[in-house]
């Protein structure tokens, strides 16, 4: 029995593990691109061909279309990758765990204040 399959299923949640990974290999290398500038503004530019010069499949395009955090997740995002697209658009680690949670962003901040006690 792999180490995978060994692990209790968290429901709602995609774990990132090798084959995550391997799936999300160009989305997360895309991302990672935009620690320059110069590729934020060319992504912004031309989207769709920024996507087709990292060679992202289609349920990545569509994730990344509908900005929808999860999906990106659900076609092999990581997290941390993920917050470089995040930030083309104004948004931060909170706006990502808001939608992760289904919170609004006050009521997420809330919830990790309420939880520091």
């Amino acid at each position: 029995m792999s180490a995978t399959s060994a692990r209790q299923p968290v429901p709602g949640t995609t774990i990132f593990d090798g084959e995550q990974a391997r799936k999300g290999y160009a989305l997360n290398k895309m991302c990672y691109s935009f620690n320059d500038a110069a590729n934020r503004k060319a992504f912004v530019a031309d989207e769709d061909g920024y996507c087709a010069k990292y060679g992202l499949n289609a349920q990545q395009r569509e994730a990344i279309k509908n900005r929808n955090v999860l999906q990106l997740i659900e076609a092999g995002g990581n997290a941390y990758y993920l917050a470089k697209f995040a930030g083309i658009f104004g948004l931060d680690m909170q706006d990502i765990g808001a939608q992760q949670t289904g919170l609004t962003k006050e009521q997420f901040k809330a919830k990790l204040l309420a939880a520091r006690g």
